[in-house]
C-alpha cells in the first residue's frame, strides 16, 4: 500500500463506520468458532493495528506486517503489547516458530500478487485444527481508484475465491457476500465515481457524525444476519477455511 494509505488508516480506523461495523462483525464470527483456551491467533496484514485488541479477547494474538512504518504505527498504539514481525506472503512469513489456531487476513490477500501461494502458505501456519479468517474485496465491476490507491491486485467473487481455497488443499466452511444492506449506495458511489473520473474515492474520510453513525449501525446489524445466512451479494466476502485434515476426521466421525 501507499505510505499515505497507512496514515490515513490510522487517522480513520478508530472512528469510521466500515472500520468499526467490521470488527463487530468479525469478532461475532471468531465467537462462533470455539476457539481453545489461550488460542494462539495470527493477523496477517495487520496494518497499523486497529484488529489486535478485539482479537485479543480469543486467544494470544501475533502479527504479521510487512510495512515498517505501518508496523511502528500499530506497536505504538497498541503499548507494545503484541508481538508484531517484518515478512510478506508468501515466501518470508516469520512464524515458523509458532502454530496458530487461528489466522486472519482482513482485507490483505487482494494485495498480494500471488494469493494462491499464500493460500498454500497458511496451510503450513496451521495446528491440525486451525482456522482461517479472510475477508476481501468484491466484484471487478466495483474497481475504482481505491482500489488503485490501496495497490490492489484484485477483487473477488465466492465462487473464485472458493477455487483458489480448495485448490490450495484447504476446505471453506463458510463463505458469503456481507456489508450488503449498503450495497446499493456503495455501487452507485463507485460507478458515479467512474464517470466523473474522480482521484478520490468516494466515502473514504469520516462522514458528518449522524451518517456515520447510521451506516455503522446498518452495516453492524448484519451481524446477526450472518450467524443464519449467507448473502447472496454485497461489497465484500467472508470466508471460514478449515484444514481439510479437519473436515475429514469429521466426516468419518459421522
Amino acid at each position: 500500500m501507499d505510505p499515505d494509505a497507512y496514515l490515513e488508516m490510522a487517522a480513520t480506523e478508530t472512528n469510521h463506520w466500515w472500520f468499526i461495523a467490521r470488527r463487530k462483525i468479525l469478532s461475532s464470527e471468531i465467537g462462533q468458532l470455539k476457539l481453545p483456551a489461550n488460542a494462539n491467533i495470527l493477523e496477517i496484514g495487520a496494518g497499523t493495528g486497529g484488529n489486535l485488541k478485539m482479537l485479543s479477547a480469543f486467544g494470544n494474538v501475533f502479527a504479521l506486517e510487512k510495512d515498517n512504518s505501518a508496523r511502528t504505527i500499530a506497536d505504538k498504539n497498541t503499548n507494545h503489547q503484541f508481538d508484531i514481525r517484518a515478512g510478506s506472503c508468501p515466501d518470508q512469513m516469520t512464524f515458523n516458530d509458532v502454530s496458530f489456531d487461528l489466522i486472519c487476513m482482513f482485507d490483505v490477500l487482494e494485495h498480494i500478487e500471488d494469493d494462491a501461494g499464500t493460500l498454500v502458505a497458511l496451510k503450513g501456519l496451521l495446528k491440525k485444527n486451525g482456522k482461517v479468517l479472510i475477508t476481501v474485496p468484491a466484484f471487478q465491476w466495483l474497481w475504482g481508484y481505491h482500489d488503485e490507491f490501496l495497490h490492489h491486485q484484485r477483487r473477488y467473487t465466492t465462487r473464485k475465491l472458493k477455487m483458489d481455497i480448495n485448490a490450495a488443499g484447504l476446505h471453506t466452511h463458510k463463505i458469503t457476500y456481507f456489508n450488503t444492506l449498503l450495497f446499493p449506495l456503495a455501487a452507485m458511489a463507485r460507478l458515479k465515481d467512474k464517470m466523473t473520473g474522480s482521484s478520490q474515492a468516494s466515502g473514504t474520510s469520516i462522514p458528518p457524525t449522524w451518517i456515520n453513525k447510521t451506516f455503522m449501525n446498518v452495516f453492524t446489524s448484519e451481524r446477526s444476519l450472518l450467524r443464519h445466512m449467507n448473502f447472496p451479494f454485497g461489497v465484500s466476502i467472508l470466508a471460514i477455511i478449515k484444514n481439510r485434515q479437519e473436515e475429514k476426521h469429521v466426516i468419518e466421525g459421522h
